[in-house]
Parts: structure tokens; sequence; C-alpha cells
């Protein structure tokens, strides 16, 4: 199984950069990508969905009681005491 992808067609500018950029780090061309991959895939790993980071500011944990999820998102909050379905 080989470990090692190839890149066709890069632009010669990107190409320079991303030697340039190995260089000043010491690792080779290849190496420098992987590191650039790794980093892009644990940032995108942390990233919340907008409804986990809205329970976590505003969930049961902060004393608000958040509306149970309808078919299609949130149902609107209703204040008359009658629920619109």
């Amino acid at each position: 199984m080989s470990t090692s992808i190839t890149v066709r067609d890069i632009d010669p500018g990107d190409k320079s950069w991303l030697k340039r950029e190995a260089r000043q780090v010491g690792v080779s061309m290849e190496e420098y990508v992987r590191r650039l991959i790794h980093e892009k895939r644990v940032k995108a790993e942390r990233r919340p969905k907008p409804s986990e980071a809205f329970a976590r500011h505003f969930g049961e944990d902060h004393g608000i009681e958040l509306p149970p999820p309808a078919r299609r998102g949130y149902r609107p909050l209703s204040f008359s005491g009658k629920e619109d379905e």
C-alpha cells in the first residue's frame, strides 16, 4: 500500500511557494503538504455544528430549556399557550 499521492497540473506559483515554505521549515515538500492536510483536518474536526454551539452556550446547563426539534429544525416558540402545528 502506497502512502504517497501525485498532484498533476499544479500551478507553478503554488509549487514554488510550497518548495519555499518547506525549505524554511526544513522538511520535504511532501512532508510539508502532509502537515498542511493534517492541520486542516484537525481544525475541521473541532468545529462544532451550529446547533451544538447553541446548545453549549444556551442549553440546559445554563438554565434555558431548548424547544424540542421539529421535523425541519426548531419549532417557533409560542407564548399564547396554544401550539401551532
